[in-house]
Protein backbone atom coordinates (compact mmCIF):
# COMPACT_ATOMS: atom_id res chain seq x y z
CA UNK A 1 0.00 0.00 0.00
CA UNK A 2 1.53 3.20 -1.16
CA UNK A 3 1.32 6.33 1.50
CA UNK A 4 -1.45 8.03 -0.54
CA UNK A 5 -2.95 4.89 -0.46
CA UNK A 6 -3.02 4.51 3.42
CA UNK A 7 -3.41 8.24 4.08
CA UNK A 8 -7.14 8.06 2.11
CA UNK A 9 -7.63 4.47 4.52
CA UNK A 10 -6.87 6.89 7.54
CA UNK A 11 -9.35 9.56 6.83
CA UNK A 12 -12.19 6.90 5.26
CA UNK A 13 -11.59 4.72 8.45
CA UNK A 14 -11.55 8.00 10.56
CA UNK A 15 -14.94 9.34 8.00
CA UNK A 16 -16.65 6.30 8.98
CA UNK A 17 -16.31 6.10 12.97
CA UNK A 18 -16.53 9.67 13.45
CA UNK A 19 -19.01 10.92 11.44
CA UNK A 20 -21.03 8.41 10.28
CA UNK A 21 -21.31 6.73 14.09
CA UNK A 22 -20.24 3.60 12.42
CA UNK A 23 -18.98 0.69 14.72
CA UNK A 24 -15.40 -0.68 14.38
CA UNK A 25 -16.48 -3.95 13.78
CA UNK A 26 -18.99 -3.09 11.25
CA UNK A 27 -15.86 -1.06 9.67
CA UNK A 28 -13.29 -3.77 9.87
CA UNK A 29 -16.16 -5.90 8.12
CA UNK A 30 -16.70 -3.50 5.46
CA UNK A 31 -12.85 -3.53 4.41
CA UNK A 32 -12.08 -7.19 5.11
CA UNK A 33 -9.70 -6.05 8.28
CA UNK A 34 -9.77 -6.57 12.04
CA UNK A 35 -11.23 -4.52 14.19
CA UNK A 36 -8.04 -3.98 15.68
CA UNK A 37 -6.53 -2.84 12.81
CA UNK A 38 -9.24 0.05 12.55
CA UNK A 39 -8.56 1.04 16.41
CA UNK A 40 -5.02 1.50 15.28
CA UNK A 41 -5.79 3.49 12.39
CA UNK A 42 -8.14 5.13 14.63
CA UNK A 43 -5.30 6.26 17.30
CA UNK A 44 -3.19 7.04 13.81
CA UNK A 45 -5.38 9.59 12.41
CA UNK A 46 -5.17 11.08 16.04
CA UNK A 47 -1.57 11.48 16.42
CA UNK A 48 -1.09 12.25 13.08
CA UNK A 49 -3.39 15.40 13.03
CA UNK A 50 -6.09 13.61 10.33
CA UNK A 51 -8.29 13.77 13.12
CA UNK A 52 -8.67 16.19 15.75
CA UNK A 53 -10.91 16.29 18.27
CA UNK A 54 -12.55 19.34 20.06
CA UNK A 55 -14.04 19.71 23.51
CA UNK A 56 -16.07 22.95 23.59
CA UNK A 57 -17.91 23.37 26.85
CA UNK A 58 -21.54 24.85 26.78
CA UNK A 59 -21.37 28.86 27.05
CA UNK A 60 -23.13 28.37 30.60
CA UNK A 61 -20.25 26.11 31.54
CA UNK A 62 -17.37 28.58 30.58
CA UNK A 63 -15.67 30.26 33.39
CA UNK A 64 -13.38 32.27 31.58
CA UNK A 65 -16.82 33.61 29.62
CA UNK A 66 -17.77 34.43 32.91
CA UNK A 67 -14.95 36.31 34.30
CA UNK A 68 -15.00 38.17 31.10
CA UNK A 69 -18.78 39.37 31.53
CA UNK A 70 -18.05 40.38 35.09
CA UNK A 71 -15.27 42.41 34.83
CA UNK A 72 -16.84 44.31 31.67
CA UNK A 73 -19.86 44.39 33.97
CA UNK A 74 -18.42 46.06 37.56
CA UNK A 75 -19.91 43.15 38.97
CA UNK A 76 -18.08 41.22 41.43
CA UNK A 77 -19.03 37.42 39.73
CA UNK A 78 -21.22 36.57 37.03
CA UNK A 79 -22.87 33.08 36.94
CA UNK A 80 -24.32 31.70 34.17
CA UNK A 81 -26.91 29.10 33.57
CA UNK A 82 -28.52 27.51 30.74
CA UNK A 83 -31.05 28.37 28.89
CA UNK A 84 -33.94 25.52 28.56
CA UNK A 85 -36.34 25.15 25.79
CA UNK A 86 -39.14 26.78 27.62
CA UNK A 87 -39.31 29.49 29.96
CA UNK A 88 -39.95 27.21 32.83
CA UNK A 89 -37.25 25.35 31.93
CA UNK A 90 -34.54 28.21 31.53
CA UNK A 91 -35.90 29.25 35.11
CA UNK A 92 -35.18 26.17 36.72
CA UNK A 93 -31.63 25.96 35.48
CA UNK A 94 -31.04 29.52 36.83
CA UNK A 95 -32.92 28.70 39.82
CA UNK A 96 -30.83 26.00 40.93
CA UNK A 97 -27.21 28.32 40.06
CA UNK A 98 -28.34 30.82 42.42
CA UNK A 99 -29.55 28.14 45.58
CA UNK A 100 -25.82 27.32 44.94
CA UNK A 101 -24.22 30.83 44.80
CA UNK A 102 -26.15 31.72 47.69
CA UNK A 103 -25.31 28.79 49.90
CA UNK A 104 -21.80 29.69 48.91
CA UNK A 105 -22.40 32.93 50.21
CA UNK A 106 -24.21 32.16 53.31
CA UNK A 107 -21.78 32.06 57.08
CA UNK A 108 -23.01 31.50 60.37
CA UNK A 109 -24.65 34.26 62.18
CA UNK A 110 -25.50 35.86 58.76
CA UNK A 111 -27.77 39.07 58.51
CA UNK A 112 -29.57 37.57 54.71
CA UNK A 113 -32.63 39.21 53.10
CA UNK A 114 -34.50 37.82 50.87
CA UNK A 115 -37.19 39.24 48.16
CA UNK A 116 -39.16 37.38 46.00
CA UNK A 117 -39.86 36.13 42.25
CA UNK A 118 -40.46 32.84 40.85
CA UNK A 119 -37.13 32.11 40.49
CA UNK A 120 -36.48 33.11 44.20
CA UNK A 121 -38.84 30.71 45.19
CA UNK A 122 -37.52 27.39 43.25
CA UNK A 123 -34.24 28.38 44.66
CA UNK A 124 -34.84 28.38 48.12
CA UNK A 125 -36.03 24.61 47.20
CA UNK A 126 -33.34 23.58 46.33
CA UNK A 127 -31.45 25.04 49.03
CA UNK A 128 -29.62 22.52 51.37
CA UNK A 129 -30.29 23.88 55.10
CA UNK A 130 -28.26 27.06 55.68
CA UNK A 131 -25.92 27.51 58.69
CA UNK A 132 -27.48 29.60 61.86
CA UNK A 133 -28.41 32.42 60.08
CA UNK A 134 -31.23 35.27 60.37
CA UNK A 135 -33.54 35.61 56.95
CA UNK A 136 -35.01 38.62 56.73
CA UNK A 137 -38.25 38.60 54.15
CA UNK A 138 -37.59 41.67 52.07
CA UNK A 139 -41.07 42.21 50.63
CA UNK A 140 -44.79 41.43 51.04
CA UNK A 141 -46.60 38.98 49.21
CA UNK A 142 -47.36 39.07 45.72
CA UNK A 143 -49.60 36.08 44.68
CA UNK A 144 -49.09 34.82 41.41
CA UNK A 145 -51.03 31.94 39.39
CA UNK A 146 -49.02 29.18 39.57
CA UNK A 147 -46.51 30.28 41.73
CA UNK A 148 -46.49 30.30 45.89
CA UNK A 149 -45.53 33.70 47.43
CA UNK A 150 -42.89 35.31 49.70
CA UNK A 151 -44.71 34.32 52.51
CA UNK A 152 -45.07 30.50 51.89
CA UNK A 153 -41.21 31.01 50.81
CA UNK A 154 -40.14 32.66 54.27
CA UNK A 155 -41.52 29.41 55.98
CA UNK A 156 -39.31 27.40 54.22
CA UNK A 157 -36.47 29.14 55.83
CA UNK A 158 -37.95 28.73 59.05
CA UNK A 159 -38.31 24.91 58.87
CA UNK A 160 -34.37 25.11 58.57
CA UNK A 161 -32.41 24.11 62.13
CA UNK A 162 -30.76 27.64 63.67
CA UNK A 163 -32.60 30.04 60.81
CA UNK A 164 -34.24 32.79 62.30
CA UNK A 165 -36.82 34.56 59.97
CA UNK A 166 -38.39 38.16 60.06
CA UNK A 167 -41.56 38.24 57.77
CA UNK A 168 -43.19 40.75 56.07
CA UNK A 169 -46.85 39.67 56.91
CA UNK A 170 -48.44 42.31 54.18
CA UNK A 171 -48.90 42.37 50.37
CA UNK A 172 -46.20 43.83 48.42
CA UNK A 173 -48.30 46.30 46.98
CA UNK A 174 -52.02 47.56 49.08
CA UNK A 175 -54.59 49.80 47.80
CA UNK A 176 -53.23 53.07 48.93
CA UNK A 177 -50.44 55.31 50.20
CA UNK A 178 -52.48 55.73 53.74
CA UNK A 179 -52.74 51.66 53.67
CA UNK A 180 -49.17 50.86 52.92
CA UNK A 181 -47.74 53.46 55.76
CA UNK A 182 -50.12 51.66 57.88
CA UNK A 183 -48.60 48.42 57.26
CA UNK A 184 -44.94 49.94 57.48
CA UNK A 185 -45.95 50.84 60.67
CA UNK A 186 -47.21 47.37 62.13
CA UNK A 187 -44.65 46.12 64.54
CA UNK A 188 -43.67 42.99 63.07
CA UNK A 189 -43.34 44.85 59.60
CA UNK A 190 -41.56 47.18 61.04
CA UNK A 191 -38.91 45.42 62.67
CA UNK A 192 -38.79 43.52 59.25
CA UNK A 193 -37.93 46.71 57.14
CA UNK A 194 -35.82 47.83 59.70
CA UNK A 195 -33.29 44.93 59.60
CA UNK A 196 -32.83 45.39 55.89
CA UNK A 197 -30.68 48.26 57.18
CA UNK A 198 -28.05 45.89 58.29
CA UNK A 199 -27.94 42.76 55.88
CA UNK A 200 -24.64 41.33 55.12
CA UNK A 201 -26.13 39.87 51.75
CA UNK A 202 -29.49 40.05 49.67
CA UNK A 203 -31.00 37.89 47.34
CA UNK A 204 -33.35 39.69 44.70
CA UNK A 205 -34.28 39.20 40.92
CA UNK A 206 -34.54 41.85 38.70
CA UNK A 207 -37.29 41.94 36.04
CA UNK A 208 -37.73 44.05 33.10
CA UNK A 209 -40.56 46.57 33.24
CA UNK A 210 -42.86 44.84 30.59
CA UNK A 211 -45.86 42.88 31.13
CA UNK A 212 -44.33 39.54 30.93
CA UNK A 213 -40.57 40.62 32.87
CA UNK A 214 -42.37 42.09 35.96
CA UNK A 215 -44.66 40.26 38.23
CA UNK A 216 -45.71 43.75 39.10
CA UNK A 217 -46.18 45.46 36.21
CA UNK A 218 -49.28 44.22 35.57
CA UNK A 219 -50.65 45.28 39.32
CA UNK A 220 -49.84 49.04 38.71
CA UNK A 221 -52.63 51.64 37.46
CA UNK A 222 -52.49 53.69 34.21
CA UNK A 223 -51.12 56.69 36.13
CA UNK A 224 -48.21 54.59 37.46
CA UNK A 225 -47.34 52.94 34.30
CA UNK A 226 -47.10 56.30 32.35
CA UNK A 227 -44.98 58.17 35.49
CA UNK A 228 -42.78 55.15 34.81
CA UNK A 229 -42.54 55.30 31.55
CA UNK A 230 -41.79 58.78 31.71
CA UNK A 231 -39.07 58.30 34.28
CA UNK A 232 -37.39 55.71 32.11
CA UNK A 233 -38.18 52.86 33.94
CA UNK A 234 -36.36 49.90 32.50
CA UNK A 235 -36.52 47.53 35.30
CA UNK A 236 -38.34 46.52 38.67
CA UNK A 237 -36.73 44.65 42.30
CA UNK A 238 -38.70 44.01 44.66
CA UNK A 239 -41.33 46.52 42.94
CA UNK A 240 -39.09 49.59 42.59
CA UNK A 241 -38.27 50.67 39.68
CA UNK A 242 -34.93 52.00 38.17
CA UNK A 243 -33.38 53.43 34.98
CA UNK A 244 -30.65 52.69 32.35
CA UNK A 245 -28.09 53.46 34.91
CA UNK A 246 -29.55 52.00 37.74
CA UNK A 247 -31.09 55.17 39.30
CA UNK A 248 -34.50 55.07 41.19
CA UNK A 249 -37.28 56.36 39.29
CA UNK A 250 -40.33 57.92 41.54
CA UNK A 251 -43.62 57.07 41.00
CA UNK A 252 -46.58 56.56 43.05
CA UNK A 253 -45.81 53.24 42.88
CA UNK A 254 -43.63 53.97 45.68
CA UNK A 255 -45.82 54.39 48.11
CA UNK A 256 -48.01 51.20 47.67
CA UNK A 257 -44.96 48.83 48.19
CA UNK A 258 -44.26 47.31 51.43
CA UNK A 259 -40.76 46.50 51.06
CA UNK A 260 -37.23 47.15 50.73
CA UNK A 261 -35.92 50.06 49.27
CA UNK A 262 -33.26 50.53 46.58
CA UNK A 263 -31.15 52.58 49.00
CA UNK A 264 -31.25 50.06 51.20
CA UNK A 265 -30.31 47.11 48.73
CA UNK A 266 -27.29 49.48 47.87
CA UNK A 267 -25.88 49.74 51.50
CA UNK A 268 -26.07 45.78 51.81
CA UNK A 269 -22.31 44.50 50.62
CA UNK A 270 -23.24 41.56 48.67
CA UNK A 271 -26.58 41.76 46.79
CA UNK A 272 -26.96 38.39 44.54
CA UNK A 273 -29.02 39.21 41.82
CA UNK A 274 -31.09 36.56 38.96
CA UNK A 275 -32.80 37.48 35.65
CA UNK A 276 -32.88 35.11 32.33
CA UNK A 277 -34.20 35.86 28.55
CA UNK A 278 -32.33 38.63 26.50
CA UNK A 279 -35.07 41.15 27.65
CA UNK A 280 -33.79 41.07 31.48
CA UNK A 281 -30.41 42.07 29.94
CA UNK A 282 -30.91 46.01 30.18
CA UNK A 283 -32.03 45.50 33.88
CA UNK A 284 -29.01 43.21 34.84
CA UNK A 285 -26.36 45.72 33.99
CA UNK A 286 -28.33 48.77 35.10
CA UNK A 287 -28.88 47.34 38.44
CA UNK A 288 -25.20 46.51 38.43
CA UNK A 289 -24.25 50.16 37.50
CA UNK A 290 -26.54 51.49 40.32
CA UNK A 291 -24.96 49.68 42.73
CA UNK A 292 -28.40 47.66 43.45
CA UNK A 293 -26.69 44.01 42.78
CA UNK A 294 -22.80 42.89 42.95
CA UNK A 295 -23.16 39.57 41.68
CA UNK A 296 -25.60 38.13 38.76
CA UNK A 297 -27.09 35.02 37.81
CA UNK A 298 -28.63 34.96 34.43
CA UNK A 299 -28.90 32.52 32.19
CA UNK A 300 -27.20 31.93 28.89
CA UNK A 301 -29.43 33.84 26.48
CA UNK A 302 -29.13 37.03 29.29
CA UNK A 303 -25.48 37.04 29.21
CA UNK A 304 -25.44 36.64 25.32
CA UNK A 305 -27.85 39.81 25.40
CA UNK A 306 -25.23 41.75 28.06
CA UNK A 307 -21.73 40.99 26.14
CA UNK A 308 -23.98 42.37 22.89
CA UNK A 309 -24.86 46.04 25.13
CA UNK A 310 -21.51 45.91 26.98
CA UNK A 311 -19.78 45.11 23.05
CA UNK A 312 -17.88 41.98 24.57
CA UNK A 313 -17.82 38.37 22.95
CA UNK A 314 -17.76 34.89 24.58
CA UNK A 315 -14.64 33.64 24.78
Amino acid sequence: MTDADHARLLVEVSRDYYLDNRSKVDIAASRGISRFQVARLLAEARESGVVRIEISPPAHLDSGRARQLAARLGAREVVIAGSGGTPAATRESVARALAGVVSAHVRDGSSVGVSWSRTIEIAVRHLAPLPACDVVQLVGALPVDGSGDSLDMIQAFRRMPGVRTWPVWSPLLVADPGTAAGMRRQPEVAAALDRADDLDLAVVAVGAWTPTGSTVFPQVTGDERRAATTGGAVAECSGRLFDADGRRVVTPLDARVVGVTLDQLVRTPEVVTAGYGRDAAPGLRAAVAGGIATTVVCDDDAASALEELLGTTAG
